[in-house]
């Protein structure tokens, strides 16, 4: 962390995650590809659902995002025992997050979805799959925090095998589960769900027998274990910001889909669609922001400005390459990707310009992205709260409101793009803040450690 050169230190712990990652997004797109061959109502249900899944990764994700930080914050520093204390913690916590998510999946599912729609088709697929996802979401919890600490330690190796098994476990099982092949039962909607969960259990399972085999950098141990408050604090002081942050996204597309609902619910499949899509490109940069959140933590803990920007530069050059392809594809081909999910002409006329537009918005998103991760890592998720409110709540969906009533659904797509422009802005003034307050004195800092 501390001497390896900067260009082979992330991408040796990215790379991997990128992979994994890239995984993680196909079987997402898979999952609503076979979904979308039962109908266009159960890829609207599985649309409809995308808020709430979205806020329980948001949840767990942030919270690992905390454990993240204080854990190579406390390895950087040279503290063993205050990072063992973080993992068992963190552990701690993602278990009561998932009592919470199985709660509302038993009492809230169903009126969840009629709160949305009246068509009952829709209604019944939906509870059906939202159900089973956090009734059994005890594996998505528990898997993304032991490969949590895999990443912290610089194991991104390991956490790519046990997402990637999980990952083409829910490939392989998604269509035997939905169409009943090889003498399985023919479940439909509720074979997408019992795939996917499946998969994320045997991640699980495969990152607890990693953590306790491979990863030599910690001890977890929760015999005789007792949640520490301080600890738990500190945790949530840099995950309580990252949580909001990434819910404010179910708040958004909860929002837009009831804007494009008023048009037609073919409108909120497109917008299922797109999100499924974008997460193809998206999600190497998530893997990117995985592998240098340790790296900025742990240089920040040891002082060392120039090992944190030159990590800052590269990343933000790398996620900026991506999203241009990402565009590109986009621009070049977006009727090919509807096609993916078994598009009728009406959802092409609603999809094609919807992901041209849309898109635009990428010119931006690698930079901010980045730039946000880096406050996280400094300690000040704050800064990135700040930004996602802005994005999501001030601009994308008063300005999609707008133009709803005022163009009608081709106009709704451009409050994307104006929205990620605000972003850029944004997240510029506040990294040049930060950098002045929390990254420019390390330099005196470190000299005078050496005096």
């Amino acid at each position: 962390m501390g001497t390896m050169p900067v260009n082979r230190l992330l991408f040796s712990m990215s790379l991997p995650m990128i992979a994994s990652m890239l995984v993680q997004a196909l079987y997402n797109i898979v999952d609503s590809i076979f979904v979308a061959q039962i109908s266009e109502n159960a890829l609207t249900a599985v649309s409809l659902a995308f808020p709430v899944q979205s806020l329980m990764i948001a949840v767990s994700a942030g919270t690992c995002v905390g454990i993240n930080a204080l854990l190579s914050r406390s390895l950087g520093e040279k503290r063993q025992e205050a990072a063992n204390q973080a993992a068992a913690n963190g552990i701690f916590l993602a278990f009561l997050s998932f009592l919470v998510f199985a709660v509302i999946g038993v009492f809230a599912a169903r009126p969840f979805f009629l709160s949305q729609t009246d068509n009952m088709e829709v209604v019944e697929f939906g509870t059906q799959y939202l159900q089973i996802c956090l009734i059994c979401s005890f594996g998505i919890f528990l898997e993304m925090a032991f490969e949590r600490l895999m990443q912290s330690t610089g194991r991104t190796f390991y956490s790519m095998i046990t997402q990637g098994v999980g990952a083409i476990f829910n490939i392989i099982f998604d269509p035997i589960l939905i169409f009943g092949l090889f003498g399985f039962p023919k479940l439909g909607i509720r074979g997408a769900a019992i795939a996917t969960v499946a998969g994320q259990i045997l991640a699980m399972a495969l990152a607890a027998w990693m953590n306790q085999t491979r990863n030599t950098d910690i001890r977890i141990s929760l015999r005789g274990f007792r949640p520490n408050g301080r600890i738990i604090r500190q945790i949530y002081s840099v995950g309580v910001p990252s949580i909001i942050m990434q819910s404010i996204t179910s708040v958004m597309t909860f929002g837009m889909n009831h804007i494009l609902i008023l048009f037609s619910e073919t409108a909120v499949s497109v917008l299922g669609v797109y999100f499924k899509l974008q997460s193809f490109i998206f999600m190497p940069i998530f893997g990117l922001n995985n592998g240098m959140i340790p790296i900025v933590a742990y240089n920040y803990g040891a002082a060392n400005k120039k090992r944190i920007m030159d990590t800052v530069r590269l990343s933000i050059f790398v996620a900026v390459s991506i999203m241009l392809v990402g565009l590109a594809i986009f621009q070049l081909f977006p009727d090919r990707l509807l096609d993916l999910f078994n598009a009728s002409d009406h959802m092409k006329e609603i999809g094609v310009p919807a992901l041209r537009i849309i898109s635009l918005s990428f010119l931006f998103a690698g930079y901010c992205i980045i730039v946000g991760s880096v406050f996280q890592a400094l300690g000040n998720g704050v800064y990135s709260l700040i930004v996602s409110v802005a994005r999501q709540l001030l601009c994308i969906l008063p300005l999609a409101y707008l133009f709803a009533r005022l163009w009608g659904l081709h106009a709704v797509w451009y409050s994307f793009a104006l929205a990620e422009l605000m972003s850029l802005t944004l997240s510029t003034i506040l990294f040049r803040r930060i950098y002045v307050k929390r990254i420019r004195p390390l330099d005196a800092f470190r000299g005078q450690e050496s005096a």
